[in-house]
């Protein structure tokens, strides 16, 4: 009998994938080996919702008694956002340009991704703290420590944006003679710059959100009249507190929106 009057060997439908299998089966008795060296038992987290039940009567009717504190707290978090935005904006355009591999050699963007990954390893409240111990309380560490954060993702994301170019353009530019300046201001930034521009409203969004949590540490921003609240057990205050910082992240998520909506 030939070779091609064999039948050909049986297929089974759907075979079991046991590597698949051992490896979710290891998964499983990691989560269980995890749960019980952290003791997240099932009575705990009961008893936990009894108490929070009985933390969030105690932050109902909100107190907005001390709206000047209040009003005063919220707006410095909104100047350290903006200042934070605007500092990191300008750091992140040359630093992004400088990273991207297909403007740059290798000696150049390989450093400035080094440096960008950095600021991007530690998070933004562990900067807030050291800049807390370097420049003292207040809010000029707060927006050095947001500075820091703003590097870290949009230098990032506009290094990646500008390695998606069509160098087409650029060489076009090139050609005509122009100036390296002018050449990423011809060729390079009108490819990238509604997407620079989504970076950076993303990133006011961000500092808003991250304004009110670094002055917990000191930072300056409502994070420190809402740590205090906690301390004094004025939960009432926290309540109104925090209604405020929700409602200001739903205004800046609700400009963004319409910004980004205008731009396309």
């Amino acid at each position: 009998m030939s070779d091609a009057t064999l039948p050909a060997p049986r297929r089974t439908p759907f075979a079991p994938e046991w590597g698949m299998r051992v490896l979710g089966l290891l998964l499983i008795a990691y989560l269980i080996y995890a749960s019980t060296q952290l003791d997240l038992g099932l009575g705990r987290f009961i008893t936990g919702l009894g108490e929070g039940g009985r933390f969030l009567a105690r932050m109902f009717p909100p107190n907005f008694e001390r709206w000047e504190l209040l009003l005063e707290g919220m707006i410095e978090s909104i100047q350290i956002a903006v200042l934070a935005t605007v500092g990191g904006i300008i750091l992140s355009l040359p630093l992004g340009l400088m990273a991207a591999r297909n403007l740059s050699p290798w000696w150049v963007s390989g450093p400035v991704r080094a440096f960008i990954a950095v600021c991007r390893s530690l998070h933004y409240v562990i900067v807030a703290i050291l800049f807390v111990k370097a420049l003292g309380f207040g809010a000029l560490a707060g927006v050095a420590a947001l500075i820091v954060a703003s590097v870290g993702f949009v230098a990032k994301l506009f290094a990646e944006a500008v390695e998606e170019i069509s160098m087409k353009q650029v060489e076009a530019v090139r050609s005509t003679g122009a100036s390296g300046m002018a050449v990423l201001l011809y060729g390079v930034l009108p490819q990238v710059a509604s997407r620079f521009v989504g970076f950076g409203l993303y990133q006011l969004d961000s500092n808003l959100r991250n304004s009110t949590l670094v002055g917990v540490v000191g930072a300056g921003g409502i994070g420190g009249t809402l740590f205090a609240a906690f301390k004094r057990f004025d939960y009432d205050f926290v309540s109104a507190i925090l209604i405020t910082i929700i409602g200001l992240i739903l205004l800046a998520e609700l400009v963004s929106g319409r910004i980004r909506a205008a731009m396309q």
